[in-house]
């Protein structure tokens, strides 16, 4: 789950990390409200919504009157932001971050991420703040400093100098950096995220050390633990398709494409991505169905993969070891009754592979079944092939 930025920010800051004063705005009045407490010679005004890039994008605008916040404010509120994160529909912004301004002196990069190759958080930092990190990587990987830190024993006093001096902060900053990275390594793992990131962190003239931007993901399995967090959510930024799998035990991530899979197994649903590109096709989703499926559940997939008809076909890839093959084939033809007029028809062609517990069932099910537009296919690869072949010619037709 991602929040906005001031809410990263007031998390951040109830753990010890120093974040200029800001307040969030949903009007322009309350922009114009907002600076005037400030009373700041520069204010930034910062567009906020679930996507890095926003600068470029013209989503932040520096302020030197209450006047040019009332302008900048009514400019962005309602607009369209297209970043390089959002892709090219956009995110409408619906609110914004009104902040003072700060004399920087110096841009750093600071995150804590976790390394699953080490079962460890990495901090991450270099002195190429403000630029996006994947570039950094790619183009200076000599600038992305790195310290894994052991979980039964938390970040140490030494590694935090440690990064602090590679990363080359001034002397006078030292002490006030190696303390934000211990408040920032704290609210990591106390409220469970999977990321957080500050960038640019940022020494001001007065040598003083803070977290111009701020970004917080968290666990979605320890959520639960978090009802804080969960309150935080703003649903207008997520998908709605992927916003309803998770309502229904689904894992669902929009790819963008037509080809749309339906497949139980992480693993296996990455492997059916990439083979259907492999095959010249555009995978629309990953969706991972989990290995407890309910023809009701399969059902359900199937209206969230059809939604909006972005998908033009659909292969089902299941290797059924909890997950029973009979019940799946239940499934599709469940999907059938509800989707379609007369119960025996799916609008797009599916092609269905499965293996494992129950397989001869569930291909006698679909073999008896009276729907239309379901293929069976022996192998993976030829149901992958043979999916992208018709969705090709729906398209040319």
């Amino acid at each position: 789950m991602n929040i906005h930025e001031y809410q990263s920010k007031a998390i951040l800051k109830s753990y010890g990390v120093n974040v200029p004063k800001g307040f969030p705005a949903f009007t322009v009045e309350e922009a114009v409200k907002a600076a005037e407490e400030l009373n700041s010679p520069v204010t930034v005004v910062k567009a906020q919504i679930h996507a890095g890039g926003r600068g470029k994008a013209g989503g932040v605008k520096l302020a030197k009157s209450v006047e040019e916040v009332r302008g900048y404010a009514a400019e962005l509120l309602g607009k369209t932001l297209v970043t390089h994160q959002t892709g090219p529909e956009g995110k409408k912004v619906g609110r914004l971050l009104i902040e003072e301004g700060s004399k920087i002196k110096k841009e750093y990069y600071l995150s804590f991420v976790i390394d699953r190759q080490t079962a460890r958080v990495v901090m991450m930092g270099s002195e190429e703040g403000g630029m996006e990190i994947e570039k950094v990587a790619a183009e200076m990987p000599d600038k992305i400093i790195k310290e894994y830190i052991d979980p039964a024993v938390g970040l140490a006093a030494f590694q935090a100098s440690r990064m602090a001096y590679k990363m080359n902060f001034p002397a006078a900053a030292i002490r006030k950096v190696t303390k934000l990275m211990g408040c920032l390594y704290n609210a990591f793992v106390g409220k469970d995220c999977s990321l957080a990131e500050i960038n640019p962190l940022v020494v001001t003239a007065e040598d003083d050390v803070v977290a111009l931007d701020a970004k917080l993901n968290f666990d979605d399995s320890a959520l639960f633990r978090h009802p804080d967090v969960e309150e935080l959510r703003d649903e207008t930024e997520e998908d709605p398709k992927e916003r309803r799998a998770a309502q229904a035990g689904l894992n669902y991530v929009n790819l963008g494409g037509d080809v749309a899979c339906m497949v139980n197994g992480a693993g296996l649903a990455m492997a059916t991505v990439d083979i259907i590109k492999h095959y010249g096709g555009e995978p629309a989703n990953f969706l991972d169905v989990g290995g407890d499926s309910s023809p009701e559940k399969i059902a359900e997939a199937f209206q969230i993969m059809l939604d909006g008809g972005q998908a033009k076909g659909i292969f089902v890839n299941i290797f059924g070891g909890i997950n029973r093959c009979d019940l799946v084939a239940q499934g599709i033809i469940e999907a059938a009754k509800i989707i379609s007029t007369d119960g025996k028809s799916i609008p797009v062609p599916v092609v269905v592979r499965l293996e494992g517990t129950n397989v001869e069932l569930g291909r006698q099910i679909l073999k008896d079944s009276p729907i239309k537009n379901v293929i069976m296919a022996p192998t993976m690869e030829g149901g992958a092939e043979q999916i992208v072949k018709l969705v090709k010619e729906a398209e040319k037709a």
